[in-house]
């Protein structure tokens, strides 16, 4: 395929693409059930379309000659396009399919299934690559075309980040761009870093053993790929790190390093520890930024990830993509320092499980040398890998021989440097002392170097501090720190009286104390400002300590401990009463937590809108970094994130009425906005826990009470607090329950622009919080063992763990194929199964997130899958008609169990793990022996398929659950029927016992989940709250939660205790579909999914009446002009109308033969006008209730229908393409209008009813004569399908709405497109002002410039109006009020000032605004 036919190829691969795109849309405003399948398939052919858009313009431009990788692939051009073709087929609804109107909400069904979903992503992506690669490589090319054209300069360009020229050969790489934004590295952790500049190396001729040996395992081919190097604190570690580092740099065998440092912020933990290794590495193998960049682009947040994550796709992932490239660029090294100083000990742990991983490269690929201390989390994390898998040396085991060598050159070379600095006569120091002074280090390298360093301060003789350190050759009873620190400490205050020296030695504690309890290093400022203390006292507390502390000259710079040894020595609780300089450190960390809430309390610590934003509406992401740091100081910094640390490190319980109760009743907001702004949002939730944690339990009800809303305030609100901090004061206070302690407290705060609040429940109901991830329905969800995660598994074929506390996600467990069905978690917590339709289960590391093992032998979908209680064992039920036993620790299949005659859905194991119950969709239970594999007894008496089982906690009962909408209690031993639960208006489709055996919980696809009491059977409560199937529920360990699992691909934690919420607002049952104003603003009706239609109050808010009468879902409501009658369209093929005042229904108007989807009023109300999908359109006497006409004609349903201005016309639009217009008082047909190339959906008259206006999926409005039926003009410029039109009220102006999203105004003369808006909202509705100064949609105004309005009536200055855009209010397109996602974005309407907000559980809410004192919005500097 060459040139043109190319050209048009690629076009038309666009505009199917296009097609495909705006007609998900409309499904995914229409389809409940497929939505996820909906917007899987419109992202995918997103990224063709996006892919194509590339191409076209290169396949046009000047250099397509050199598109020789493209060109090639005519073929595939070809099948893509047929592909879409056919795709595009499939999604457009034909007579068949009865496919609804698409105005408003239409009833289409979608015609694929989520494999069929999967097979159509699955071949474009494979297309999307092709294209993607070949583009890649096109483009390299015309860069090394251009690049021999230069001469051999350095060319800087914005777009590198390097500089090109010739002698550079990796061209493919030039075109890279790495976003270092979005890949954050640890500052100093690299070992040739400014700030290990300074830190020792080893000396020559020393180590040389040690490091003979570290280099012959790095060059060993047959070596195992981890090298531990362990050894107790002072033994040099850190040293000989650096000193190998350097080494395999110099030798260009460097990959990367990481240095960690206790207390060194990013350094001090694992954030940033991959993100670092990557950056490293592709300066060292540039061969990995194209991976590196791909893994950024397809994930931008890919550093605030798991850390298997990080791992996986910055750094396993690249290598594994980069294996056939020449040998010399692998073989790299990454050497890790102090692993023992990293912060969470569980980080450790995961990093070492993670490494281990690095084995699946190859010998010779990537080697890991790692140092720490031997403490347990490390030893733990190496005793987990596999044999073969590291090699270790223990530094204090080495030969005493061969350390007192070392230790002997390093003393003399640090003592002679001192010596010739200080002109002190030979033979300074002696051989004695210096041998005197090995003895006393063996084996602590920190030793020498500190004795050295004390020595040889230039502010004392050295010959009177080597005498000191000598002192304690010959002291008995003392350890070897002591010898080390002693020496230093002792002789302080020397010169001091006694009561001066206990005055120093107190200030000693109290400065130096903090500075090594500190959780990150602060400047001595900082120390100043946060412990109350004079700057100049602290800098003469430390000026004798540099031998220590690492004190820089540059005051503004945090003081460091020179080796963590001093901060073990200082804090040694068997110094207590011995030591003047021992340190209590449970008393330093209270002292600082009051000191860090003092601060926080001051003038210069919190207070509301820290770095002076100009609108609420502000997000994190648009603040400047530098605003933060000027409006939180380090110290500050430091306070917020430490203080509950310090509190619980401390052991102090709270009360009522201490200080941490006075610090949050007060300033509880103003510090949750600056953890925000500091980054931290997510860790104020797990600070809010611990606090709870430490409440004294005698007589500390009040602060116990606040501290329980708080964390429902977190939790409810953790989106705010991550994205939008100013939100505190105004969404997050609006939106909590009328009883929330922190609403009550913060009242103050709640914004005086907004003159009326929604009505929200009295008080938080059961649901704690949603955790969204999923990009599909949830089927399984399961708490671990010790209820700090949640495991879920999804329709998108992925495995979930959650952060049970925060709700953030930890990992996501890719491997399977197809649905997961099911997941457990082995009985210790480490392992999680997971069962799929792909015909396996899986069983993955929960630390590391890798697939342990793949257990396949069922030949069907595996629908269950449990462990025994012992851990031993894996039971896995499948569509195979068939359980299967597997042995948890090797996967094999230990036992088949037969005997079902239908699918087997439902596993689980008895207490003891004699006996596992399987349930069938043969309507039975059967109980079998894990022993022998007999069956036991089978429980009959469901009506319908079983779905879901359970055993009582003591063994006694089964409980089984069933499409006959009811729970079954049998009991165990006899197999008779104890009771059953009725109430679930669906299919039954999980059950579980609470770890009492007191309450049986069940899941149900009617979207409820129920607390039933498993003694009496009785119903305790109804959750209520997920928007479509309830799959799966369980309770956390200590059953105060329910964590349940939804087709709305939410997990939703509900609290036990409470069941439902203590408050409902009446409202809707179902989703609020379309709602609308009554021209004087005065009334709202709401239509639903119950079948419903409610009258609102708009002043009050309250409900005025709930009519009844329709049969099935309400897709359409208006009023009448005169505001008496409201008119209803419904699913059950019928229109209503209502009296406005009394609610009564005046007349049910039945004649259509299908949905009806368009109706609207004549301009003197007389008159009804409906659109079915009969493709008719009838025409109605409002009092008579007769059909007056049914106008035939149309050949596919219609959309759409409008009246002239002076009724005496009719114009409807259809899906035929057509639009007709018909004489209202015959009936007949004046016009037919013919010209669009895919479906009307929208028509609208000229004020003067001269011209008539229509919207297509063509892309096109066409203004068509109203008396002729001629086209007048085309209007293009739309990029997708237009769905709503409207004229000006003087007619010289057209406005169009395309995609829901982008507003066009026309001139109706010319046809020529004067303005073009985004909204980023969804509009359904368009209209003008009167006087033409605003367009009104269902989501607010949007003003029209006074250039574009020709109108003598309207105002010259444009009133503020207010907007709807996704989940902001907002004005003058500046945000200032966040919506909660309960309001969902699909229906709402906007009156003015007044908003009227549909919620998800069926009230309607309303917010008013006072206009002229809504604040103002600018972009922070």
């Amino acid at each position: 395929m060459a040139g043109i036919s190319e050209v048009a190829s690629v076009i038309a691969v666009i505009d199917a693409s296009a097609k495909i795109i705006s007609l998900c849309f409309q499904y995914s405003t229409a389809v409940e059930n497929s939505r996820k399948d909906i917007e899987r398939l419109q992202r995918k052919v997103s990224n063709i379309k996006d892919v194509f858009g590339q191409v076209e313009p290169l396949l046009d431009g000047r250099d397509k000659t050199l598109l020789s990788a493209t060109h090639n692939l005519s073929d595939s051009l070809k099948e893509c396009l047929l592909q879409l073709e056919e795709l595009k087929t499939q999604l457009e609804p034909d007579k068949t399919r009865k496919a609804m109107s698409r105005f408003g909400f239409r009833a289409l069904k979608w015609p694929f299934t989520s494999k069929e979903v999967e097979m159509y992503i699955a071949n474009l992506e494979s297309y999307e690559q092709i294209y993607t690669l070949a583009l890649l490589a096109d483009q390299t090319g015309m860069m090394k075309d251009v690049s021999q054209k230069i001469n051999l300069v350095d060319i800087k360009t914005d777009n590198l980040h390097q500089k090109i020229s010739l002698v550079d050969k990796r061209t493919s790489n030039l075109h890279q761009k790495i976003d270092f934004a979005k890949l954050p590295v640890a500052q100093g952790a690299s070992f040739d870093s400014h700030k290990e500049e300074h830190n020792p190396k080893c000396l020559a001729n020393t180590r040389v053993e040690l490091q003979r040996r570290i280099k012959e395992w790095a060059k060993d081919v047959n070596g195992k790929p981890i090298f531990w190097l362990n050894g107790m604190a002072g033994t040099g570690k850190s040293t000989i790190a650096r000193t190998v580092a350097r080494s395999f740099a110099d030798e260009g065998h460097l990959g990367a390093s990481f240095f960690f440092k206790k207390g060194e912020a990013d350094r001090g933990t694992a954030s940033r520890f991959f993100t670092t290794i990557a950056t490293d590495l592709m300066a060292h193998v540039p061969d990995l930024i194209s991976g590196i960049t791909k893994a950024i682009d397809v994930n931008p947040a890919i550093s605030e990830k798991t850390l298997k994550d990080q791992f996986r796709k910055l750094i396993l992932q690249p290598l594994l993509e980069i294996k056939r490239v020449p040998p010399n660029t692998l073989g790299l090294i990454i050497v890790i320092d102090a692993l023992d100083e990293c912060e969470r000990k569980e980080d450790i742990q995961v990093i070492l499980q993670l490494l281990e991983q690095t084995k699946d490269l190859g010998p010779d690929s990537l080697r890991i040398f790692v140092t720490s201390r031997p403490d347990l989390p490390v030893r733990l994390g190496f005793k987990q890998m596999l044999d073969g898998t590291y090699q270790d040396l223990i530094l204090h085991n080495i030969p005493k021989e061969t350390i007192e060598h070392d230790i002997a050159l390093f003393l003399e070379h640090e003592l002679s440097v001192v010596s010739k600095q200080r002109s002190l006569p030979l033979g300074w120091p002696s051989k004695e002392q210096i041998q005197a002074l090995v003895e006393m280090a063996i084996p602590l390298f920190i030793f020498a170097s500190t004795a050295c360093r004390y020595i040889g301060d230039e502010r004392d003789n050295p010959k009177k501090r080597l005498e000191i350190f000598l002192q304690y050759q010959t002291a008995r009873h003392v350890s070897r720190l002591d010898k080390t620190y002693l020496p230093i400490l002792t002789h302080l205050f020397d010169d001091e009286d006694e009561l001066d020296k206990e005055r120093q030695t107190s200030e000693f504690r109290e400065v130096v104390g903090s500075i090594v309890v500190l959780e990150s290093p602060l400047s001595i400022p900082s120390l100043a400002h946060l412990l109350n203390i004079p700057k100049e006292d602290i800098s003469c507390r430390l000026d004798l300590l540099h031998s220590v502390l690492n004190i820089p000259v540059d005051e503004t710079m945090p003081v460091r401990l020179l080796h963590l040894s001093f901060r073990d020595f200082l804090l040694d609780t068997k110094k207590r009463g011995k030591s003047p300089f021992w340190v209590n450190e449970k008393e330093t960390q209270k002292r600082l937590a009051i000191q860090c809430l003092q601060l926080l309390s001051s003038p210069r610590g919190l207070r509301e809108n820290m770095c002076n934003l100009t609108g609420p509406g502000t997000l994190r992401n648009e603040i400047n970094s530098q605003a933060i740091d000027n409006a939180l100081s380090p110290e500050v910094r430091y306070a917020c994130r430490y203080w509950v640390h310090h509190l619980i490190t401390s052991e102090e319980q709270i009360r009522d009425g201490d200080l941490v109760d006075s610090f949050l009743r007060m300033y509880f907001l103003y510090w949750l906005e600056a953890m925000s702004l500091i980054g931290e949002a997510s860790e104020s939730i797990r600070m809010v826990y611990s606090l709870q944690s430490v409440i004294d339990a005698n007589g500390s009800t009040a602060i116990a009470g606040f501290l329980h809303d708080a964390k429902r305030f977190v939790q409810q609100n953790r989106l705010i607090l991550e994205d939008a901090p100013l939100q505190l004061y105004s969404s997050a206070l609006i939106f909590a329950p009328k009883m929330s302690i922190i609403r009550i407290t913060f009242d103050k705060h709640i914004p005086g622009w907004v003159t009326r609040l929604p009505k929200v429940q009295e008080d938080w109901n059961a649901l704690v919080q949603t955790l969204e991830g999923h990009s599909d329905s949830t089927n399984a969800v399961v708490f671990s063992p010790d209820g700090q995660l949640v495991a879920s598994g999804s329709n998108d074929h992925t495995v979930r763990l959650w952060d049970a506390g925060t709700g953030s996600c930890r990992s996501t467990l890719k491997g399977h194929s197809d649905l997961v069905n099911v997941v457990a978690f082995s009985p210790d917590g480490q392992l999680v199964a997971s069962a799929s339709s792909d015909n396996m289960v899986r069983l993955w590391d929960v630390g590391t997130g890798s697939c342990r093992s793949t257990l396949e032998g069922h030949s069907n979908s595996v629908g269950a899958v449990a462990f025994s209680p012992d851990g031993q064992l894996v039971a896995s039920a499948s569509n195979d008609h068939t359980v299967r036993l597997w042995d948890g620790g090797t996967g094999s299949c230990r036992s088949t169990l037969q005997g079902h005659s239908d699918w087997v859905k439902a596993i689980v194991f008895s207490p003891d793990g004699q006996l596992v119950a399987s349930a069938s969709d043969d309507h039975t239970v059967r109980l079998w022996d894990t022993g022998t594999g007999s069956c036991r007894s089978m429980l009959k008496g469901h009506s319908g398929l079983v779905r879901a089982l359970a055993f009582s906690p003591d063994g006694q009962l089964v409980a089984s659950a069933s499409n006959d909408h009811t729970v079954r209690l049998s009991d165990a031993g006899t197999g008779s029927c104890r009771s059953t639960l009725q109430g679930h208006s669906d299919w039954v489709k999980a059950v579980v016992f609470s770890p009492d055996g007191e309450l049986v919980a069940s899941a149900s696809y009617d979207h409820t989940v129920r607390l039933w009491d498993a003694r009496t059977g009785s119903c305790r409560s109804t959750l209520e709250g997920h928007f479509a199937g309830v799959g799966d529920v369980a309770f956390s360990p200590d059953g105060q939660l329910v964590a349940s699992g939804s087709g709305d691909a939410t997990v939703r934690l509900w609290d036990a205790g409470t069941g439902s919420c203590r408050s409902t607002l009446k409202g809707h049952s179902r989703w609020v579909s379309a709602v609308a104003f009554s021209l004087d603003g005065q009334l709202v009706a709401s239509a639903s999914g119950d079948a419903t239609v409610r009258f609102w109050d708009a002043g009050t808010g309250s409900c005025r009446s709930t009519l009844e009468g329709h049969s099935d879902w309400v897709r359409a409501v208006a009023f009448s002009p005169d505001g008496q009658l409201a008119a209803s369209a419904s699913e059950d093929k019928t229109l209503r109308l209502w009296n406005s005042g009394t609610g009564s229904c005046r007349s049910t108007l039945e004649g259509h033969l299908d949905s009806v989807r368009a109706l609207t009023f004549s301009p003197d109300g007389q008159l009804v006008a409906s659109g079915s999908a009969d493709n008719t359109l009838r025409l109605w006497d409002a009092d008579t209730r007769f059909c007056r006409s049914t106008l035939e004609g149309h050949s596919d349903f219609v959309n759409a229908v409008a009246f002239s201005p002076d009724g005496q016309l009719v114009a409807s639009a259809s899906n035929d393409k057509t639009l007709r217009i018909w004489d209202v008082g015959t009936g007949s047909c004046r016009n037919t209008l013919e010209g669009h190339l895919e479906w009307v959906n929208a028509v609208a008259f000229s004020p003067d009813g001269q011209l008539v206006a229509s919207a297509s999926d063509d892309h096109t409005v066409r203004l068509w004569d109203a008396g002729t039926g001629s086209c007048c003009s085309t209007l293009e410029g739309h990029s997708t399908w237009v769905n709503a039109v409207a004229f000006s009220p003087d007619g010289q102006l057209v406005a169009s709405v395309s995609g829901y999203t982008t507003v066009r105004l026309w001139d109706a003369g010319t046809g020529s497109c004067c303005k073009t808006l985004t909204t980023n909202g969804i509009i359904n509705t368009l209209s003008f002002f009167p006087d033409g100064s605003h367009l009104k949609t269902d989501i607010g105004l949007i003003f029209i410039p006074l250039s574009l309005s020709s109108s003598t009536f309207r105002q010259e200055k444009a009133p503020r109006a207010i907007f709807v855009i996704d989940h902001w209010v907002a004005s003058d397109g500046h945000r200032f009020l966040w919506l909660p996602s309960d309001y969902p974005s699909y229906c709402r309407a906007v009156c003015g000032s007044l908003i009227c907000l549909p919620h998800s559980s069926g009230h309607v809410s309303f917010l008013e605004f006072d206009m002229d004192n809504i604040p103002p919005h600018k972009q922070p500097s």
